[in-house]
Formats: structure tokens, sequence, C-alpha cells
């Protein structure tokens, strides 16, 4: 307690109803450790119960009224002092009045949108929080718990293969196929690479996942480029007519489902990246987009139907791209 006594006079807890049965996910914070938070989807109802606990028992705590907020808000690096909050629910719990006594208040915010996977990236965070508030004439008492929401998706109806011919005129004809164009994050990448034409020697080739994070709008967007994993294809010269197999988990790498424009805030998207080297250390490349999304076939038991309901069915697809096209060649 300060010492004109503006201290608070009280601690405030929130608890979930169903906290000892709920899954918690790891999520990454800002400074790049992971915490586990409890696992909401969208439709899913937020209930619980708001303890004030009186620091001075016998001592009056007036108040201006107590509430609980269920907030989801993006929050970009660049911009700290504003917050976009995309959904903001307010639950009175207590008009004004005194607390003469430690209070519990119960509270339930029913089928609760979330049309947003937590994401906390670069230069953009997205966070859903329960805030609650003791609001006083001077300083108001509060407290923030964070939660983790996950989206998920049905299988998409139209899937196509991604086949493609790229190569330098006279030098180089490669045709390399993905078995499709959108896969969930525990999936497989299955293709194969053709070598049609082979006149440059070279030694190196290797596939790399690479997340791109783009956040503003107009002159002010910013770019992040992130490389997940590298998966290595050949370490040698090959020669024309063979062809190479790829097979590539995803399942071991930390990667969220493709946010498409995000509130008009932020995009997440994800791409196949084709890097050969030659022998003079030339480096060419071709990127292809992919589509991420999360499995929603397989959920746990006591997850309730209000949730399966909001799984949110994957929206758009992309037919399969087959053109000749330059491979770029980075010096």
């Amino acid at each position: 307690m300060s010492f004109f006594s503006f201290g608070q006079s009280a601690e405030i807890d929130v608890v979930l109803t169903d906290a000892e049965t709920r899954k918690k996910a790891e999520h990454k914070t800002e400074d790049g450790k992971k915490d586990k938070y409890f696992l909401f989807y969208d439709g899913e109802t937020v209930a619980g119960k708001v303890n004030v606990t009186l620091k001075n028992p016998g001592k009056r705590l007036e108040h201006q009224g107590i509430k609980i907020e269920f907030v989801g808000q993006i929050e970009l690096y660049y911009d700290r002092g504003n917050h976009h909050e995309f959904v903001s629910l307010v639950k009175d719990l207590a008009r004004p009045g005194e607390l003469t006594q430690s209070q519990t208040f119960d509270f339930e915010f029913t089928h609760v949108e979330k049309p947003y996977e937590s994401y906390t990236g670069q230069n953009v965070k997205l966070r859903y929080f329960l805030r609650a508030t003791v609001s006083r004439r001077l300083n108001d008492i509060s407290k923030e718990m964070d939660i983790v929401v996950h989206t998920l998706s049905t299988y998409p109806e139209l899937n196509s293969s991604i086949k493609m011919e790229v190569g330098i005129e006279d030098c180089l004809h490669i045709e390399f196929e993905y078995n499709k164009s959108k896969y969930h994050l525990k999936d497989v990448i299955v293709g194969k690479i053709y070598f049609l034409l082979v006149r440059i020697k070279i030694k190196h080739m290797e596939i790399d996942i690479i997340k791109r994070e783009t956040t503003g709008t107009g002159p002010s967007v910013y770019h992040e480029n992130d490389t997940i994993a590298k998966y290595e294809i050949m370490d040698g010269a090959p020669v024309r007519g063979e062809s190479i197999p790829i097979r590539l988990f995803l399942a071991g790498y930390e990667m969220t489902p493709t946010m498409r424009d995000i509130n008009k805030k932020f995009s997440v998207r994800y791409y196949l990246n084709l890097v050969l080297i030659d022998e003079e250390e030339r480096r060419y490349f071709k990127q292809q987009e992919i589509t991420l999304w999360r499995k929603g076939d397989v959920v746990r038991k006591s997850m309730s139907s209000q949730a399966t309901i909001g799984a949110q069915r994957f929206e758009g697809s992309k037919s399969s791209v087959s053109s000749m096209l330059d491979l770029k060649c980075r010096a």
C-alpha cells in the first residue's frame, strides 16, 4: 500500500468453471518463450467466477462498479498505443457500492464468437483475454487472464495438386509436382522433381518452408520472412531424366494456419521455396504459396458440440498451376 493509501486494497482472481478439465495449449509470448493457456474454439461459452479478496478484512472497499470483459484485440508493435478490438463483451457483476467482505461473482459469456486464431508474430499480436475490474474513483483494480483460440477447418472441397515447369533457357528444365496445395498442420508434403534438361553444374538443392508475415496497409506495409524448415533434396549433380521424391513432414514445425487479411490488419502466408545452387555459388529459386489449415475432424471428447458447430469451413481454392516460368537467380 502506498504512503497515501492509494494502493490496491483487494486482489482479483479469475477462475474458469471448467478449469480442471479444459485442455491447455502452448503459445509463444512476445519474448519468444512458451506458456500454456486454456484452449477455446469459436462458438464455445466462456464461464467462470471472479473472486474479489479484501486485503484488510473488516475494512470497507468503496467501488464504482465491478465488471468483467471478454476482449479479442490486435496489437501492431509499431503502433502500440492503439489496440484494435474486434470482440468486446462486458458483463456487469455489481453496481456501485461497497464491499465489507471478500466476495465471488459468477459470469458467463454464451457462445462467444472467436473468429481468428491467436497469434504472436514479429510485428503483430492477436490475443483474447478476460479482464475483471473493480472500478474506483482514483485507481481501478483489475486482473487479466489470457486464453488461446484455435480455428478449425473442415477438409477443403477442392485441393488441386501443384504442377510447375521451371527453367533457364537452354540450360535447365525442371518439372516439380506436389500432391496438393492445401495441407493441415500435421500433414505430409509429397512430391517429385524431374530433371528434363541439365546443362549447368548443380551441386545442391533444397526446399524451404517460408512464413511471410505482412502488417499494415498502403505505404506502411511491413514484410517479415522467416524460414521455418529446410529440406535437402540432393547433394550432388543431377543428370537428365533423373527424378527425386519428396516427403516433408509438417508436424515437427511450429506453424499456424494461413491467415489472410485478418481484420484488415495483417496476413500470415506460407510458401514452398525451391532452391538450387550451382558450383559457382549462384542461387536459383522459385516460390509457390501453399495453404495451411488446422484439422477439425479429430476433436477431444470433452469438447462441446457448440465448438464443433463453430468450426470454420475452409473457403476458396486455387487451381493447379502449370506453366513454364523462369527460375530467379541470386548471384
